[in-house]
């Protein structure tokens, strides 16, 4: 499946279908879990309604670390095999994960607050997403320093391949360090984790959130291929009218 989206005009045939459907899955599972957050899942006895947040806090936070996951696996294809449909994938998760991040941070903020009191603390789990953060923008800063497109590829290549260390930072913090941000729960149903309630709008919002990763990334690939198509029928578009001209 993957030899076979390679190819541009393989990878442009598939996303006629591969973006509705998509975005149909998202659709569908974003209306049932925003449903279920709001409206069948209970407050919780700690937090009360401000629980809810962890529908979209959470979810973003999953994203935030499967988008560099896909960021790195990209840039690995493209610093071996230097196929540019790697870079304009890596290109997407940078920006898709950066926008999920930023949205983690921003919740995860407003949820510490009513929990906490405090809007942020420098504890290891806040912080490490904060510089996942900013690895994304760096690496998308990368991809503008120059206009050599195979020298801004293999750079930033090597970059995400060594910031790929912060991911077991962020997952592991809460163990290593003594943190305000609590320990993983989903796994611990019906004990001190979440409830049967409360999982179901979660898995819900997390569904959402991959189908939306999967269609704003097909987009985003498909139009950079796109305009790869275009610029290059410009120059020789170009020459045959200089040819003619003489």
């Amino acid at each position: 499946m993957i030899n076979y989206l390679a190819n541009p005009d393989r990878f442009l045939r598939f996303s006629r279908f591969a973006i509705p459907a998509f975005m149909g899955l998202f659709a569908i599972s974003l209306v049932f879990g925003l449903w279920q957050s709001l409206h069948v899942s209970p407050a919780d006895v700690k937090h009360g309604e401000a629980v809810r947040i962890m529908y979209v806090h959470v979810p973003a936070a999953y994203l935030s670390m499967m988008a560099y996951v896909a960021l790195f696996i990209a840039s690995v294809v493209s610093f071996v095999w230097r196929h540019s449909l790697a870079d304009y994938g890596a290109r997407s998760f940078a920006r898709i994960g950066a926008v999920f991040t930023a949205l983690c941070l921003a919740t995860g903020s407003i949820w510490g607050k009513t929990g906490w009191g405090t809007w942020w603390e420098w504890d290891g789990r806040m912080t490490s997403v904060l510089v996942l953060f900013f690895i994304y923008l760096a690496y998308l800063f990368i991809w503008g320093m120059t206009e050599d497109k195979k020298q801004a590829s293999r750079f930033a290549a090597i970059f995400a391949m060594v910031g790929l260390i912060n991911l077991p930072i962020i997952k592991f913090s809460v163990d290593w360090w003594n943190s305000l941000h609590q320990t993983a729960t989903i796994s611990k149903i019906g004990g001190s984790g979440l409830s049967p309630e409360m999982l179901k709008p979660f898995i819900a919002m997390c569904l959402a959130y991959t189908f939306l990763f999967a269609w704003l990334s097909i987009v985003q690939v498909r139009g950079d291929i796109i305009r790869a198509k275009e610029s290059r029928r410009r120059p020789s578009s170009a020459s045959q009218v200089k040819i003619e001209e003489l």
